[in-house]
């Protein structure tokens, strides 16, 4: 070869590929299409936002995502993973979430939420104490619930079972949640229906087995999912779907029956 090695593409073109063009989802357009998914921080006091929330996630803006999504915000307090979870229950929970949608948007991202409830995985430690397992209601802990009486695990408590009566007010709750969302500045939304939270346990014929319209068939064990996710977001803006694998979720050794 004579003289170095010239590549036959410039960075303009490396630039302008695929990944880093802009992106429609309905009425709404991302400058890119690199999107910052959902990671729980644990950081939170009664739910709310703090300044560990707006650096974690307007780091990301800064960085250049197109979309920068919020760990999953717990739409009734009895729906968080953990006492430090984030959420967006009550009207006070909206400014501080305000605070980080502003920052976001300044840095020319757009700001999405997920919305979640856990069920029956719902009040455990924060991960990295290294603790397994439900916290007691003498620890700080409470009660979880789910579509059945089913336990995910010998070290988890036993959920209550929804009635059909707060199934409906659970639908609300995530109604009330989506209206906060936009209220605080959100443009995207996201339902978490995976990981084996309280959506997919209503899914899954392992952990769901009522005998009324919200379990047996899979028409019926769908039904709540189809109906929150019909319920909470408006139809100008793009409602995302986190949804578990092919397989379903289930316990390792456990097989898995349709």
């Amino acid at each position: 070869m004579n003289g170095a090695w010239t590549p036959d593409f410039s960075l303009r073109e490396v630039a302008m590929s695929l990944l880093l063009e802009p992106y429609t989802l309905r009425q709404l357009t991302l400058r890119n299409r690199i999107a910052v998914s959902p990671m729980c921080q644990y950081s939170s006091v009664d739910g709310l936002a703090n300044d560990w929330h707006l650096v974690h996630l307007g780091s990301r803006a800064v960085g250049g995502a197109g979309l920068v999504i919020t760990e999953a915000m717990a739409v009734t307090p009895d729906g968080r993973i953990t006492p430090e979870d984030l959420g967006l229950w009550n009207d006070e929970q909206i400014e501080p979430l305000q605070r980080i949608t502003r920052f976001i948007n300044a840095q020319g991202a757009v700001a999405g939420i997920q919305l979640a409830h856990v069920g029956r995985k719902a009040s455990t430690w924060r991960p990295w104490l290294g603790k397994h397992g439900s916290i007691s209601l003498n620890e700080g802990g409470w009660t979880p619930v789910g579509p059945s009486a089913i336990a995910f695990d010998p070290q988890h408590t036993a959920p209550v079972q929804l009635s059909e009566t707060q199934i409906q007010e659970l639908i609300k709750a995530f109604v009330d949640s989506a209206r906060r969302a936009l209220t605080a500045g959100f443009k995207v939304v996201e339902i978490h229906a995976a990981h084996g939270y309280l959506l997919h346990q209503f899914l899954s014929p392992l952990s769901n087995q009522r005998t009324d319209q919200y379990g047996g068939s899979f028409e019926n064990r769908i039904r709540l999912t189809l109906q929150v996710t019909q319920a909470v977001w408006p139809e100008e803006l793009p409602c995302s779907f986190a949804c578990p694998p092919p397989t379903g979720w289930k316990t390792a050794g456990t097989p898995m029956k349709r």
